[in-house]
């Protein structure tokens, strides 16, 4: 699936930019993904970043990060597993200039969802 997911926010229940149909989404993506690759990996395009947390805790935990290679959806493993609330952009470019990749080219910051 090359296509980005529908997303819609929901601010009554604190999630932004969440899948509009996940049952879909889950199917033609997550149940395809046959192989992990780092994000340092080249030619990667993150589409999905999902993050979860309390409204009351002050950190991000990540669900899932998922990405295409060439038309084939990937499973993104990353440097982290927790991220800031505050400042949620400038942590994920701090790890990122670390291991010398391009966070806005691989499309993370573009592609984040959160629940909260």
């Amino acid at each position: 699936m090359n296509e980005m997911p529908l997303t819609t926010d929901r601010p009554d229940v604190g999630e932004r930019n969440g899948l509009v149909n996940p049952q879909q989404y889950h199917e033609a993506v997550t149940f395809q993904i046959r192989r992990s690759v780092e994000w340092t990996e080249p030619c990667l395009r993150i589409t999905r970043l999902r993050l979860l947390s309390d409204a009351s805790f002050p950190m991000w935990d990540v669900s899932y990060c998922h990405g295409i290679i060439d038309g084939e959806p990937v499973d993104v493993m990353l440097p982290f597993s927790q991220l800031p609330k505050r400042r949620l952009s400038a942590a994920i470019i701090e790890y990122a200039k670390r291991d010398h990749v391009y966070a806005k080219g691989l499309g993370i910051l573009d592609n984040i969802s959160t629940l909260c």
